[in-house]
């Protein structure tokens, strides 16, 4: 793994059980000891195979003992995925968001789309849709500005909202597109993606080097 630094919205912090055990603290918010990490789910699984993971964790609890799971890496991303999800629902039942490609389309068209989302199995015709309809309506025509396409279909999206058939999402609340965006950010970073987003209007910076770090234990 790298030694440089990720930003501090991407890292995730792993907390160390009474029994030695490892476990990721998605919200970070477990008792105990813990150590941040920021590096994509393809280099943490290569330091998880290598056994150098369980090492730089030793050091950085100060532990003799510290067991981490095979499955470390799909229960972070798992628990990441969650958060974005469960962040989406909350938005939706206090109406900061809407979905419907006509409500979408309106929307953007008049500038009240703070963030806009689509299903991984969206259309390719309606994403470019719902994108110029943003554009139009940010003026940013000729920007090549677009929504973020989540990892994530029109199925998993309908559970999280509580809504049938959810394929574009529009947040039209600022500060609730920023909560979303603290969640999705580290999600699409961790699991390389190309699109994550860097503020809540849009996806439009590159993602930040991969990078670990730590802190409390200091790996």
């Amino acid at each position: 793994m790298s030694g440089e630094r990720a930003e501090q919205s991407l890292l995730i912090r792993l907390a160390l059980g009474p029994d030695g055990t490892v476990a990721p603290d998605i919200m970070g918010k477990a008792p105990g000891r813990g150590a941040w990490v920021g590096v994509p789910a393809e280099e943490l699984s290569l330091a998880l195979a290598k056994g150098k993971l369980a090492g730089m964790l030793k050091r950085a609890f100060k532990a003799e003992k510290v067991s981490v799971p095979d499955d470390l890496v799909e229960r972070v991303r798992k628990g990441l995925e969650k958060a974005t999800l469960d962040r989406l629902g909350l938005e939706a039942r206090a109406s900061n968001l809407l979905t419907g490609a006509e409500k979408v389309d309106l929307a953007a068209r008049s500038g009240a789309v703070e963030m806009l989302l689509h299903a991984a199995d969206a259309a390719d015709d309606g994403v470019s849709k719902r994108d110029q309809s943003w554009r139009v309506g940010m003026e940013q025509e000729g920007s090549g500005m677009a929504g973020i396409r989540l990892p994530v279909g029109r199925e998993e999206i309908s559970a999280a909202l509580g809504r049938g058939n959810a394929v574009h999402v529009a947040i039209t609340d600022v500060k609730a597109a920023e909560r979303i965006n603290r969640h999705l950010e580290r999600w699409l970073y961790f699991i390389g993606c190309s699109n994550a987003p860097g503020t809540a209007k849009a996806a439009r910076r590159a993602n930040p080097a991969s990078a670990t770090t730590n802190s409390e234990g200091k790996v």
